[in-house]
């Protein structure tokens, strides 16, 4: 094979990798987030049984994102509720009326491109919304950040972490979680140099040292979504105090149906809020 042929073959490689990473960047927040806009077909609260409020909150870069508030009497802490990927808030109903139970206030995100919320998902983008939600419980309704907890499933404990990076908080609850877009990419798609490309970083690993607060890492030893493996690096990665709770089975998101009243109890105890109230 001549040179010439050589080096025609190696431009058209080349060339294609080039296009690959074009197509990646381009793509990427596509193929990272998979929001679902608010349907007809959706679930409403009073299908579900769960009373909330309509709450609308204006990001720092202006985006309006939708959000629930759920008022629970008796309540000692105040859950700030990042959910994970897909989807929007409709089909969190469920997990919103469990937290409830516990007992906690909840004020759960959808983040912008999801549910009734303005705007395209970004990496930077959900984590304003993040920030957002914050402000606005200590600022409108006026939850001291001692009584605030932060809990992020899957996608969400990015945001969770990234809050609790930049606020004070009482806790940090992280459910099927991962240390880092790297991480999964390497782990769980088994995508090798993908990650060198990529512009996502969502690296809670690294953040975690900036989190003060107490930090509780939950995750399923089969599931199907984030290998096991990540949800001990994202464990390792937080300062003392940390928990760790392990269960079997292939769950992902809500945890919590892996053993719900297992799961209250220690989430209970995490919280100090004690034992399980009368009437549960």
């Amino acid at each position: 094979m001549s040179a010439e042929t050589l080096w025609g073959i190696a431009r058209v490689v080349l060339v294609a990798l080039l296009l690959v990473i074009l197509l990646i960047r381009v793509f990427e927040d596509r193929m990272v987030f998979f929001p679902e806009p608010a349907r007809d077909s959706d679930q409403t609260p009073a299908q579900a049984g769960v009373q909330v409020e309509d709450v609308f909150i204006t990001t720092a870069d202006g985006v309006k994102i939708h959000c629930w508030w759920a008022d629970t009497p008796g309540a000692q802490r105040t859950i700030l509720y990042f959910h994970g990927n897909a989807g929007n808030l409709s089909g969190r109903l469920p997990t919103i009326g469990w937290l409830q139970q516990l007992p906690a206030n909840v004020l759960a995100v959808d983040y912008r491109g999801y549910g009734k919320s303005e705007g395209q998902p970004t990496e930077d983008g959900v984590y304003r919304d993040g920030e957002a939600a914050y402000n606005y419980l200590v600022n409108e309704r006026k939850i001291p950040p001692e009584q605030i907890v932060v809990l992020g499933q899957s996608l969400g404990t990015t945001v969770a972490v990234h809050v609790a990076s930049k606020k004070p908080v009482a806790a940090v609850v992280l459910e099927a979680g991962f240390p880092s877009a790297k991480r999964v990419v390497q782990v769980a798609m088994r995508l090798p140099g993908v990650w060198l490309i990529m512009r996502s970083d969502f690296n809670s690993a690294r953040k975690l040292k900036d989190v003060r607060a107490p930090v509780l890492v939950a995750h399923c030893r089969q599931d199907p979504v984030i290998p096991f493996v990540l949800g001990e690096e994202l464990y390792a990665a937080a300062n003392q105090p940390n928990r760790f709770i392990a269960y079997p089975g292939d769950c992902h998101e809500p945890l919590y149906q892996a053993d719900p009243r297992d799961y209250a109890a220690r989430l209970r105890a995490f919280l100090g809020l004690g034992p399980e109230p009368p009437g549960h």
